[in-house]
């Protein structure tokens, strides 16, 4: 299992029964994989499909039933197909239970900066903004630290802000994190990570739970 698995399984385990959920690219997309089978969860893409279902196999892909990132996915039994228009219209109607994204950076007050890094080209903010601001809780999904090991979860954003203290919970390989009005709190923690050494790689203040507790994903 790779980093990112690990991240998906641990965000899955926050979705319940009947709940309606966004994914966004990257990471997020994994956790249709991973959903638990004893739950009905309605997966919803901005492009017009209500009822996504798990990555298809490579011979199983209709290149008619793709993502919002355009990626190939499957449609569960029972799922409606309809304009982006209206796709739109049920996020910004607050009709969507949980969204699932990704982040460049994450603030400790729940600012999240997600859509452009400066100096890079830029594709637009695309429906991170609606979601963000639509749906009734906001998981982020991301890996501790960059690629070359920039931290990624600090004090403030340095990259153009998505929205503004936006983030209910933050998961990467190492920690769990929940904002509670305006901070940051310390919820679990790796088995394998020590709160020393998390804090060395977690530039951001945060608290630590008094219920901490331990996890391990295999």
């Amino acid at each position: 299992m790779n980093t990112r698995q690990k991240i998906a399984i641990r965000a899955a385990k926050e979705i319940k029964n009947g709940d309606i959920v966004n994914l966004g690219i990257g990471i997020p997309t994994l956790v249709a994989d991973y959903l638990p089978p004893d739950r009905e969860i309605f997966l919803h893409t901005e492009n017009g499909l209500l009822g996504v279902g798990p990555t298809p196999a490579e011979n199983e892909v209709d290149p008619e039933i793709i993502n919002a990132g355009k990626l190939p996915v499957t449609a569960n039994v029972g799922a409606s197909y309809f304009s982006s228009s209206e796709s739109f219209g049920m996020i910004r109607g607050g009709h969507v239970d949980i969204a699932i994204l990704g982040a460049l950076q994450i603030a400790e007050n729940g600012d999240i900066a997600n859509w452009a890094i400066p100096g890079k080209d830029i594709l637009g903010v695309g429906g991170a903004m609606d979601l963000v601001a639509g749906a009734k809780k906001v998981i982020i999904t991301t890996q501790h630290c960059s690629k070359n090991g920039d931290a990624k979860i600090l004090k403030s954003c340095e990259y153009p802000i998505t929205a503004k203290g936006v983030a209910s919970l933050l998961i990467t390989e190492h920690a769990v994190f929940s904002f509670i009005d305006g901070k940051m709190v310390l919820e679990e923690l790796d088995e394998e990570m020590s709160l020393e050494k998390l804090k060395d790689i977690t530039p951001s203040e945060y608290i630590i739970s008094s219920t901490l507790t331990s996890y391990k994903i295999n």
